[in-house]
């Protein structure tokens, strides 16, 4: 594969902000995505006080092929204190938008959803100006799970397609696929009517631009209000192989398809991740506009 192409770089993460954030999640034993899945922002978004946080530990029970997260078939259990840890950083440094996301836990009973309405109820006490968007996992498509998350309140509901559908597999674990997501993301629109919804696709797996767009198409059929794109970065020689590394030019034409598709945003480029800060900060003032409207 031909080397990283120059709109992939990015400076080292460093800065007084970032520190701060990197230290407390230490001390209050937490993880972040930004560094598990190796996220190129991190930098970035650490330094302007933005970052997600990564529940039920760091050790997820499946095995994406694309994801730098560890695996194994039982994970250390859950840490009862967490929702409370995660809960007082965000307080200490006054987010006004979180996102709170997980590993797979599919060796638990609920799959974690307790957990996670666990997580948003304790963030609710501790910082109730902050909006929360969780990223759930599939919970093997159990709606009664995704219900017993959105009971606790979130602002957005987020769970990640991944890719097209002729390429879930080899992508993503087995024991994910395209329909049963698309259940779950569909069931978040019947089950709380008004729930903002929000998925992800990444590139350069091989799939072709045709394909990208029938994908958008879907999603958009789904009812999903936010959608990102962005470019695959190989976390080591054991995961899949980036097949393209597509240039700027086409993020900013697949924007453009979203937007004129219905989507209320669309982020698209080639540094884009699901958790992505200036998504963020429209998804908050776009909350903030509509709630404004409803009080009106």
């Amino acid at each position: 594969m031909a080397p990283k192409p120059e709109w992939l770089k990015v400076k080292m993460p460093g800065g007084s902000r970032y520190q701060a954030i990197r230290g407390r999640a230490r001390e209050l034993k937490l993880h972040t995505v930004c560094e598990e899945a190796q996220c190129p922002n991190i930098g970035e978004c650490w330094s302007g006080g933005t970052a997600t946080f990564m529940v039920l530990g760091d050790t997820c029970t499946r095995g994406c092929r694309f994801c730098a997260v560890d695996t194994a078939r039982t994970p250390a259990p859950p840490d009862a204190e967490e929702p409370r840890n995660v809960a007082a950083a965000i307080a200490e440094m006054g987010l006004d938008y979180v996102v709170v996301t997980s590993v797979n836990r599919d060796d638990l009973p609920d799959q974690g959803a307790g957990h996670f309405a666990a997580c948003i109820q304790a963030i609710r006490a501790a910082a109730p100006a902050t909006l929360v968007e969780v990223l759930i996992p599939d919970f093997r498509g159990r709606v009664d799970l995704l219900e017993r998350v959105l009971a606790a309140g979130p602002e957005v509901l987020a769970h990640n397609l991944e890719t097209v559908p002729s390429l879930q597999q080899p992508v993503r674990d087995p024991r994910a696929s395209w329909a049963q997501s698309e259940a779950i993301l569909r069931a978040a629109k019947e089950l709380r009517p008004g729930q903002l919804t929000k998925t992800s696709l990444q590139v350069g797996h091989g799939e072709t631009e045709e394909e990208l767009v029938d994908a958008m198409i879907l999603i958009r059929a789904m009812g999903v209000d936010f959608l990102t794109l962005g470019q695959y970065l190989r976390p080591s020689a054991a995961h899949l192989p980036v097949r393209e590394f597509v240039p700027p030019a086409t993020f900013a034409r697949l924007e453009r398809v979203g937007l004129d598709l219905g989507f209320t945003y669309v982020a698209s480029g080639p540094l884009v991740r699901s958790s992505y800060k200036a998504g963020e900060f429209f998804i908050r003032d776009h909350i903030r506009r509509r709630a404004a409207e409803e009080s009106a």
